[in-house]
């Protein structure tokens, strides 16, 4: 079962947690349980692929980032405002293939290719390594142009776009009486064009397909590579592999895409993708009542962020099955989180392997504060939060959107209901609210032994928290029993290929794509749920290789 994010359906953004919160407090047409899907069968070829027209892919602030780091090197200060990234069907990458960039943005762009501009030539060293010649000599500047501009654009620049990029440079030095100016002019136009800005993926006739069928072409594949698994433009190798057409075959591009997941650039990639999906991006805005919660600090997000991040790494490069991430007491911590989850810390600064106790309440990432912080309101916990992000992020279950009159407040606690369980008794029995609570609820509540900020407690209010429950049919007794149950349920597999393939292809799933994507959900599962192994998978996937025809109406 496809959920809503990856069926063809319009939605629009991801939920955020407060409206995933009300979506579920008022609906009626809900169904009482979500029935597991039989195991995946074991896959044979790949079935055939109708792939979507392409579009125009913004960068996203990290990819410039990581890009301007590729061309300039380290220490390079990074323009403070951009173009705001948007997510749509819950991944940035996909808002960045269907948003623009705003007339204020395009003025961010320019002042920023500017101020980089001057910080290279502002030093010496970075200017010769950057430059690669004396501004002043006699074909300095074409050759600089040649050459930075294959790495800006990442792909060779014409020799018309050479001279237009030259004139403007010898204008300027001209005009200004100085050669660095031409260098500086020539540098900044290379860094606002939609060439820079925008990853030109358009595709090409195949000439080897009787049918007409397109594919993106061999250097368009080596930036869509490059940005899946890297998360920043491609390097020389790439290009130059790419540029002899090696991408376009099966061969060439299984070499590179072995070669990029061996480099340490993979890790970026890695962290990128599961950064989006598990939205750890807004643990840089954690917002916690400090006066309920006394560990709250504002290193506790950033902290807990990595905490998750380095244990995504150990499972991925240590080629581990996927679903220990649900499971596993082994984590990474630092003093912050040690003092947070009350264990000792493994080091004085810094992160560093340690394992949670084995009788403790706390193991996998549904033990982690990265989870549990989000999923909660900024002076509670939430059971509906948590259970709709597993619901919709972890299992690709939809979620409806909520009434506009919603109501979504919970009684106070009192001596009668101390608990969150009682307060929200009345949401599961009250016909209006129940078809969807008891989606989310039951499992939500499964993790209310940890507060809002994700610190343990086995009692609320004076009351002891009741933290069993049933998912899909597996019965758990708490926390770490819902993560054993959650790492068994047929839907942890292909839930995650599905994100991963919409994140590749940023677009949310087609018709003509579905069974293509199922077909990798097989093939994660016969690789033991290796994400290395999905990740190679779907880099070399007729859908990441293939392109629908240009929509010419769309591009007029």
């Amino acid at each position: 079962m496809l959920s809503s994010r990856t069926s063809g359906a319009a939605v629009p953004n991801r939920l955020s947690p407060p409206l995933r919160s009300a979506a579920l407090l008022l609906l009626v047409a809900c169904d009482a349980k979500v029935q597991p899907e039989p195991p995946v069968a074991l896959r044979g070829d790949a079935p055939t692929v109708a792939p979507a027209a392409p579009a125009l892919r913004r960068l996203t602030q990290p990819q410039y980032a990581a890009t301007v780091t590729h061309l300039f090197g380290d220490g390079m200060v990074l323009p403070s405002s951009l173009e705001p990234d948007t997510a749509i069907d819950g991944l940035v990458a996909v808002g960045a293939a269907a948003t623009s960039i705003s007339p204020v943005g395009v003025e961010q762009y320019e002042e920023a290719a500017y101020t980089l501009a001057e910080q290279v030539l502002a030093d010496p060293d970075r200017t010769a390594a950057v430059v690669g010649c004396a501004p002043a000599t006699e074909g300095c500047l074409r050759t600089f142009v040649t050459t930075f501009g294959r790495r800006a654009w990442r792909r060779s620049l014409t020799t018309d776009e050479v001279d237009r990029v030259v004139a403007v440079g010898e204008s300027a030095s001209a005009t200004v009486g100085a050669p660095d100016a031409g260098v500086l002019y020539a540098m900044a136009l290379l860094l606002q064009s939609p060439a820079f800005l925008y990853r030109d993926e358009l595709g090409e006739v195949d000439p080897d397909a009787a049918d007409g069928a397109r594919r993106y072409t061999s250097v368009e594949m080596a930036t869509r590579l490059s940005f899946l698994l890297w998360n920043g433009p491609p390097d020389d190798t790439l290009l130059d592999a790419a540029e002899a057409g090696a991408l376009v075959t099966d061969a060439g591009l299984g070499t590179e895409v072995d070669r990029m997941l061996a480099d340490d650039r993979s890790r970026d990639g890695v962290r990128a993708f599961f950064t989006e999906m598990l939205e750890l991006a807004d643990l840089d805005t954690l917002n916690k009542d400090p006066t309920l919660f006394t560990h709250m600090s504002p290193e506790v997000g950033p902290s807990a962020r990595e905490e998750t991040l380095l244990g995504i790494e150990a499972i991925v490069f240590g080629e581990e099955d996927w679903r220990s991430f649900y499971t596993t007491r082994r984590t990474f911590l630092d003093p912050v989180l040690a003092s947070l989850y009350d264990v000792r810390s493994p080091t004085r600064e810094g992160f560093a392997e340690a394992t949670l106790p084995d009788d403790g309440l706390r193991a996998g990432f549904l033990g982690q504060a990265s989870f549990l912080a989000l999923q909660a309101h900024p002076t509670s916990s939430s059971a509906t939060l948590r259970g709709a992000f597993l619901r919709d992020v972890l299992l690709c279950q939809a979620i409806p959107a909520p009434p506009a009159d919603v109501d979504t407040s919970i009684p106070e606690a009192d001596a009668t209901s101390p608990t969150l369980r009682q307060r929200i008794e009345t949401h599961l029995s009250d016909p209006t609210c129940a078809g969807c609570h008891q989606l989310t609820d039951p499992i939500g509540l499964g993790l209310e032994n940890f507060d809002g900020l994700g610190t343990t407690r086995l009692t609320e209010n004076g009351g002891t928290i009741d933290a069993s429950g049933d998912l899909d049919g597996a019965d758990f007794g708490g926390p770490v029993a819902l993560g054993a149950a959650l790492a068994e349920h047929p839907r942890i597999g292909p839930c995650l290929t599905e994100t991963l393939y919409r994140y590749a292809t940023a677009r949310t799933v087609t018709d003509g794509e579905s069974d293509l994507v199922d077909w990798h959900a097989a093939g994660f599962e016969e690789a033991g749920f290796h994400v290395k192994a999905l990740l190679t998978d779907i880099a070399t996937s007729p859908g990441f290789r293939r392109v629908g025809a240009l929509d010419t109406e769309e591009a007029r």
